[in-house]
């Protein structure tokens, strides 16, 4: 890449379906920031293929043969600064994605999104700021948490500002930090310091792990928009 042009974002696609691979890397190699440097179609060379070509985001597919999204992710994210993983799914596969998630992915992404969604959980990643569909999440989290009913903020979140609480339940709807920032009426990179704030006050890796925290602990209602 030319001298003192930005660097792309390095995204490698592990799915067993060729379709879906080829479709996934017409759609971001049409993006100026976005370079797709491999595929995989099963764990194993998925693992294999991070090593040699050390991406910034996997998107990662659950089902694939001789070992599994879920076996991957846990290899890969295991290794000393691992790139960012967004899995793959459908609706059906509600145990597969919240194990994922447990592992260490960074969010999920439905197959059949439309194209700019893909776009923009690819950049999200990249930067930090995990793009989650909030439908799915209250559907994954509303099956497998078990939130009881709290008059105010659950003891865990005790360490947590009324802003930083705020900012959490925001998280938890699956707003962005440039959404979360706009309902606020602060800046962007504000948001992005609550976070952090939140993250190391929680003891949490990521804000995957904050919405799944904020559910569990009652904080965030079943029925939150």
């Amino acid at each position: 890449m030319p001298h003192g042009l930005p660097r792309k974002i390095r995204v490698l696609v592990a799915d067993d379906q060729t379709l879906v691979r080829t479709g996934f890397r017409v759609i971001l190699e049409a993006e100026d920031d976005i370079e797709v440097v491999a595929e995989a179609d099963t764990g194993t060379e998925a693992i294999r293929q991070s090593e040699l070509t050390s991406p910034d985001v996997i998107l990662m597919d659950i089902r694939m043969p001789e070992l599994d999204g879920l076996a991957a992710t846990e290899q890969i994210l295991r290794r000393p600064d691992p790139p960012t993983i967004v899995v793959l799914t459908t609706f059906d596969q509600n145990e597969y994605v919240y194990r994922a998630l447990h592992a260490g992915a960074a969010g999920f992404l439905l197959k059949d999104a439309p194209s700019s969604r893909l776009i923009a959980a690819v950049r999200a990643a990249a930067t930090g700021d995990s793009l989650i569909e909030p439908s799915i999440t209250r559907r994954l989290l509303e099956r497998f948490a078990a939130p009881a009913p709290s008059t105010g903020p659950p003891p865990e979140l005790a360490a947590l500002t009324d802003r930083e609480l705020d900012v959490l339940r925001l998280i938890a709807r699956g707003l962005s930090n440039a959404e979360i920032a706009a309902d606020l009426f602060v800046a962007e990179t504000t948001v992005k310091t609550h976070v952090a704030r939140i993250l190391t006050k929680l003891g949490i890796r990521d804000r995957v792990q904050a919405v799944v925290l904020a559910y569990r602990t009652g904080f965030a209602p079943r029925d939150s928009p």
